[in-house]
């Protein structure tokens, strides 16, 4: 019965943890939209916003990636 309930909260906590990468694809779609916004107002600078684009979208897809192992260690680390 024990063990039940333990697995039970893991996989209510990778649960949990997976709504995180929920957010990160929420956070990709700000920065590019964001980007694309500015680049229409602004088109000559919008290649010197690239980068910066970039490494947005890379911070924003790691905390989906870190919610995601949490989850697998959550559900298998048990």
């Amino acid at each position: 019965m024990e063990g039940d309930i333990a697995q039970m909260g893991a996989y209510i906590g990778a649960g949990l943890a997976s709504v995180g990468m929920g957010g990160a694809a929420i956070g990709i779609g700000h920065v590019v939209g964001n980007f694309l916004a500015g680049a229409l107002r602004n088109p000559s600078a919008a290649g010197g916003q690239t980068a910066t684009m970039f490494i947005g979208i890379a911070f924003s897809e790691a905390l989906g990636i870190f919610s995601f192992l949490v989850a697998l260690l959550l559900m298998f680390a048990v």
